[in-house]
């Protein structure tokens, strides 16, 4: 499968993306989330993880570097790690939970921990687009192209 383009007019677009993922998702999957700051990464995590029934506040993990959620039963992940200068600098942070198959694992700046994440099942890159925005959906496994089926 290839990949899919969808434009978001704007926040609301954005956060509508990640419920539509919510809704068509089935098991667990990691995403990368790439984009300039303020594109919508966080916009969009939350939503997701909202939709998926995280009944708390969805902080944004920039200075924690990660939260951690149960959504629908099982574990959602949420990483910043836009100050990551180097991603020996995550050991300490126990990652190993990441690799559950089970678990929602969003992960924004991926590229700063290359090496101590999980392979990313989907990539989802956010870019502005005149007044609003658009977002790319690449699969990299088995699990992300079902999901993009699933979206369309």
């Amino acid at each position: 499968m290839t990949e899919q383009h969808w434009e978001l007019a704007d926040e609301a677009a954005t956060r509508a993306l990640g419920i539509r993922f919510a809704e068509v998702l089935d098991s667990g999957l990691v995403v990368y989330l790439h984009g300039e700051l303020g594109a919508g990464k966080t916009s969009f995590a939350r939503a997701l993880l909202t939709a998926l029934g995280v009944g708390e506040r969805i902080k944004s993990p920039t200075y924690s570097l990660v939260e951690g959620y149960q959504a629908k039963g099982r574990p959602a992940w949420h990483l910043d790690l836009y100050r990551i200068a180097d991603p020996g600098e995550l050991e300490w942070l126990g990652l190993d939970a990441l690799s559950d198959p089970a678990a929602v694992v969003l992960v924004e700046w991926p590229e700063r921990g290359r090496g101590a994440l999980p392979a990313p099942d989907l990539e989802l890159d956010l870019s502005y687009s005149g007044l609003g925005r658009q977002a790319w959906l690449r699969p990299l496994s088995v699990r992300g192209e079902h999901l993009l089926r699933r979206l369309q």
